[in-house]
């Protein structure tokens, strides 16, 4: 993808007014390589997939400024398990009015304009465990998307081979298998980048271990597809 100036970025990640916990985890989190990497400039429409608290939603309605559109999508098992108060909270107090809140199933998501780009952060391994029909939800982000638009997909990596073995127990999936059913679904892959990678993560371990030394220094993979030109 062009280079040229990723400031935006910066001052996105940099605003004092995002929650100091947030602030704290930027350094083993990377987001600002993360998203240079997915190509997100002021004024495009980002689908922020399986949002969470938000953690990212935030950072792009910055990053894509008053011109630009941010979907930030959560399922009703996320919300109702954990997210719908924190979540509710940052979407309250946002930088810029442009965040839409999508609340859908998986499979089952829809906005109301063509996307540049779509992003699913540390979430694709919960969809084995949640039985979310993953070809499905693929189709479903193809949609979405205008030709020619990107998909990014980071996780934690699990031992090649080992498939969706640990996608409950550590929270981790083989990245090969993602890389396929993503290709199945008809993206183009477009790419990856090794900034999370963590050659010392032997990847045996629950990825939401207490331990200080351990929290967020996963062995990360992050793919970028594309859809293909009409």
């Amino acid at each position: 993808m062009s280079d040229g100036d990723w400031s935006h970025l910066d001052r996105a990640r940099s605003r004092t007014e995002r929650p100091l916990a947030d602030r704290t985890r930027d350094a083993d989190r990377l987001p600002v390589g993360v998203l240079r990497f997915c190509g997100i400039r002021p004024g495009a429409v980002v689908v922020d997939l399986m949002a969470g608290a938000g953690y990212y939603t935030e950072i792009l309605s910055a990053a894509v400024g008053p011109q630009g559109r941010v979907y930030g999508h959560n399922s009703p098992f996320v919300l109702a398990r954990y997210a719908e108060k924190p979540w509710s909270e940052r979407l309250a107090r946002l930088p810029y009015d442009n965040v839409t809140r999508v609340d859908a199933e998986p499979e089952l998501i829809r906005i109301d304009e063509p996307a540049d780009i779509a992003l699913l952060i540390r979430f694709y391994h919960d969809f084995y465990w949640q039985n979310v029909d993953r070809a499905a939800f693929n189709a479903s982000v193809m949609a979405t998307l205008r030709p020619g638009g990107i998909f990014c997909v980071l996780d934690h990596h699990a031992e090649p081979g080992s498939r969706d073995r640990d996608v409950k127990t550590l929270h981790r999936v083989d990245a090969a298998m993602v890389r396929e059913e993503i290709e199945s679904a008809g993206f183009v892959f477009d790419g990856e980048s090794d900034i999370l990678r963590n050659p010392g993560d032997d990847r045996s371990w629950n990825i939401f271990a207490n331990d200080a030394m351990r929290r967020d220094k996963t062995d990360r993979f992050l793919y970028r597809f594309r859809k293909p030109d009409d």
